[in-house]
């Protein structure tokens, strides 16, 4: 059938780590390609519990439509958690419950970008956010980075020199898909710059309360005074992914429009899931559950990072994270992690090139390893066939 689609649909393309993950569904290929939890520690029980118990206290409103902002308990349970934690100062009014941060992104998107607008963003950044804002059609400028996160004096630089910025997107802690997280010093310097030129910015937190080694940091919305920082925040990466429950923090007249556009989209979040993960914030101890995440991750951190120091060949660089789900692999420039990603999946081991973190192409000498969701006789298994793999390229 020859159907004439829009011209949106030119800039949307499958994520291509959805493509690798098609093909480790295979049970003998040890996949580090996505950022998935570790199923083991799902609260499979918990939610059986508390399932049977939202029923019981809430039934047909758990299953009736919602108002379109969120529950209102939930909110304010979220409020709350990231006053605490984050140092945050918001009300249940600054919150609006998504379908996951990536809904997040693409309201994002819809909210403050039009044709050829500019987007300003990590290089490399997260894949998902690229594909969310690309619907849009904006360019994208990367700003650099080192080991301590994104660059001020270059930000600066590009706003001094770029017309038609609209929006900032930034991952501080535990970057997907680097692993890095900016140092207070950076946020600080990078606040100033934006209260500055005034652009919005678009803060992507999934991993924040992740944090292995050292202590958590201020997040850039405790440091937002004049309400430029839109907040994302998941409980996919601390409950469970297949539940869809994310948010939005903004100042409240920002928030307005991301409620016009929820509107439309879906009307609202599972009335379901809300009440679900309400009520396990209610009877659980949440601090716990983050505390074993972090000891589970921490242990498959550490020895992911010393299989590699182990077993890589002479010349590769990569990080050791202090938090989240990843570490980034960088090769010497002439190699492209693309020209062996099938031997790869030859070898059953699965890997995501890193050229595909770059929204404006190029850097294919990289690539991003997961640690959180393989047990550790397949880490290190994973890593040695990996390894097999890379010295016989590099040769």
């Amino acid at each position: 059938m020859a159907l004439s689609y829009s011209k949106r649909m030119e800039n949307i393309k499958s994520s291509e780590i959805r493509e690798i993950l098609k093909v480790t569904q295979k049970p003998e290929i040890i996949s580090f390609a996505g950022g998935l939890p570790a199923p083991e520690l799902f609260p499979v029980k918990e939610i059986k519990e508390i399932s049977g118990i939202v029923l019981d206290e809430m039934g047909p409103e758990s299953l009736q439509y919602d108002i379109t902002e969120g529950y209102p308990p939930l909110r304010q349970q979220i409020s709350e958690r990231m006053n605490k934690v984050l140092k945050t100062e918001l009300t249940e009014n600054n919150i609006l419950i998504v379908c996951g941060s990536q809904q997040g992104l693409d309201f994002s998107g819809k909210v403050f970008l039009d044709e050829n607008d500019v987007v300003l963003c990590e290089s490399p950044t997260y894949l998902g956010a690229i594909n969310a804002f690309k619907s849009y059609e904006p360019q994208f400028k990367e700003v650099p980075t080192d080991d301590f996160g994104m660059i001020p004096e270059e930000l600066e630089k590009i706003l001094k020199t770029t017309k038609n910025v609209k929006l900032i997107y930034a991952i501080p802690d535990f970057q997907n898909p680097t692993g890095k997280t900016w140092t207070l010093e950076r946020r600080e310097k990078f606040m100033k710059i934006i209260e500055k030129y005034e652009i919005p910015v678009v803060e992507d937190n999934p991993y924040g309360e992740l944090r292995f080694d050292g202590e958590i940091l201020p997040s850039l919305k405790s440091m937002d005074k004049k309400g430029f920082i839109i907040h994302l925040g998941t409980f996919s990466k601390t409950f469970c992914p297949g539940l869809r429950v994310g948010w939005i923090a903004a100042s409240e007249d920002i928030l307005e429009k991301y409620i016009f556009i929820k509107q439309s989209a879906d009307l609202h979040t599972s009335s379901f899931s809300q009440r679900i993960i309400s009520k396990m914030l209610e009877n659980y101890d949440f601090d716990e559950r983050v505390s074993k995440l972090k000891e589970l991750y921490k242990g498959r951190r550490d020895l992911m990072i010393k299989t590699i120091a182990e077993e890589f060949p002479d010349g590769l660089k990569y990080t050791n994270p202090e938090g989240g789900l990843f570490t980034w692999v960088e090769l010497p420039e002439k190699y492209n992690a693309r020209e062996f990603l099938d031997e790869c999946i030859k070898n059953n081991v699965a890997i995501v090139p890193g050229g595909s973190f770059f929204p404006n192409g190029g850097h294919e000498n990289s690539f991003r390893l997961n640690y959180s969701n393989m047990p550790d006789e397949k880490i290190v298994e994973g890593i040695k066939r990996l390894s097999k793999v890379l010295k016989e390229y590099l040769n």
